[in-house]
């Protein structure tokens, strides 16, 4: 259990709430004004609760939130309010504030808020995982724990929500550098502008708006591992920086004049043919090899179908947890619906369509009208790949399952028959004459 940080300039209602939250059992920290509240976060711990007053004497706490937010730092951060604050407690609210308390109510509400945040983040971090048992995960997880003990770069392949994050918190967790930090960015999120900052920082002045300087990815996973999800999005730029990173174990921020180590375990993930990236010239050769020294696929949940319900009934218990349901399982029908599904979005959407599942059910058994419509947009773009050979193989594959019905493997692959005949024809996939 981390600390409070209580931030409130009238000094007899700090100690008020200072002393309300230790007879709990709770450590404090304090601070009295925005500079104040700054330098603590220098020294924050992932544990740590931030309770602030709305006014303080050089600003408003929002100013503190949203440095935090800006610089990655997620921890929970509630705000006290007077009656009249009400309205600015709540537009704070969209910068990531847990929730705001009147001053009035504190006595009865913050305790038991603070019981509910330290609850949540204990859970985060202990959070529950299904170890799949079919024979594609029994393959992965024995080239897991070969590689993990070892510093050799890992690129972990696989379509969206098939659990690469997963896959490499667990490399993480076994290897030597367990009780360093584990810390993943989606590539895909960073924009050519800002992608260099987000991975190596930047210093304070290094452009307009840089007020302050920010750790990048690399720093904050120092003796860690820094998990880069869809690297294939990366600028070329920043291709070269993180080679060299990778080269060197040194790294540059932006507007800064000497370099800085970092001792960074890489493991990298990506849905895309980088292969095909490096032959279009979109993605370094080298960079490619260094990031490919031991691979790891994850194969799609409509290939792993034995996964599937146990997944399911896993991801049911989450849910009766997180909404305050009751459900016991699910009917017969629901369960050959679950299995008939192709599951484009692979865990992900099972664990969405449970989720939902369990809110809108009522009794005990969950029914197969529960579970909410399969997306065969999300199909039609997850099933058919870049990669050529893979993509005529699945088409095979489907058209078996479906006795050569073209009607029903467009079904299957969440395409239409148009483009199904248009990929048979390029690939040159032929149909006896009985098949339609």
């Amino acid at each position: 259990m981390g600390r409070i940080i209580v931030i409130e300039d009238n000094p007899v209602f700090r100690d008020h709430v200072c002393g309300m939250l230790e007879k709990a059992g709770y450590k404090t920290r304090t601070a009295y004004d925005c500079a104040g509240a700054r330098r603590l976060l220098e020294e924050l711990d992932d544990g740590d609760i931030i309770v602030s007053d709305l006014r303080l004497p050089d600003g408003e706490c929002t100013e503190v939130l949203e440095r935090m937010r800006e610089t990655g730092i997620r921890n929970p951060f509630v705000i006290m309010t007077d009656y009249a604050q009400v309205a600015s407690a709540v537009s704070s609210m969209r910068l990531g504030a847990e929730d705001y308390i009147p001053k009035n109510l504190l006595q009865e509400k913050l305790l038991p808020r603070i019981s509910e945040l330290v609850r949540k983040s204990e859970r985060r971090h202990t959070m529950p995982i299904l170890e799949r048992r079919s024979a594609a995960f029994r393959t992965i997880d024995r080239r897991i724990s070969l590689v993990a003990p070892t510093d050799i770069g890992v690129l972990i392949l696989g379509e969206n929500g098939t659990g690469k994050e997963h896959v490499a918190e667990k490399i993480h967790a076994q290897s030597t550098r367990q009780k360093g930090p584990f810390v993943a960015i989606d590539c895909g999120m960073l924009t050519r502008e800002l992608a260099a900052s987000e991975l190596f920082g930047y210093e304070k002045g290094a452009f307009t708006g840089a007020i302050t300087g920010k750790k990048g990815c690399m720093a904050e996973a120092d003796g860690g591992t820094l998990f880069l999800d869809e690297v294939g999005n990366l600028p070329a730029e920043v291709q070269q920086k993180l080679l060299r990173a990778l080269q060197t174990k040194c790294y540059r921020p932006t507007g800064c004049t000497r370099e800085r180590k970092a001792d960074v375990r890489i493991v990298a993930a990506t849905n895309e043919n980088l292969e095909k990236a490096v032959e279009e010239g979109r993605f370094r050769r080298d960079l490619y090899h260094r990031l490919k020294e031991f691979v790891i696929k994850i194969p799609p949940l409509r290939e792993c179908r034995e996964d599937i319900l146990p997944l399911a009934e896993f991801f049911r218990e989450l849910a009766n947890e997180e909404l305050g349901r009751h459900t016991e399982g699910f009917d017969k029908e629901a369960e050959k619906e679950l299995m008939r599904r192709m599951w484009a979005g692979n865990v992900r959407e099972l664990k969405q369509t449970v989720r939902s599942a369990v809110l809108l059910t009522e009794g005990r058994l969950i029914g197969a009208d529960r579970l909410e419509a399969e997306s065969t947009a999300q199909a039609g773009s997850s099933l058919l790949l870049k990669d050529g050979n893979e993509e005529r193989e699945r088409i095979v594959r489907a058209l078996a399952q479906a006795d050569g019905n073209r009607e029903v493997t467009a079904g299957l692959l969440g395409i239409s028959r148009t483009t199904l005949y248009n990929k048979m024809k390029e690939y040159g996939i032929m149909q006896k004459k009985s098949e339609k």
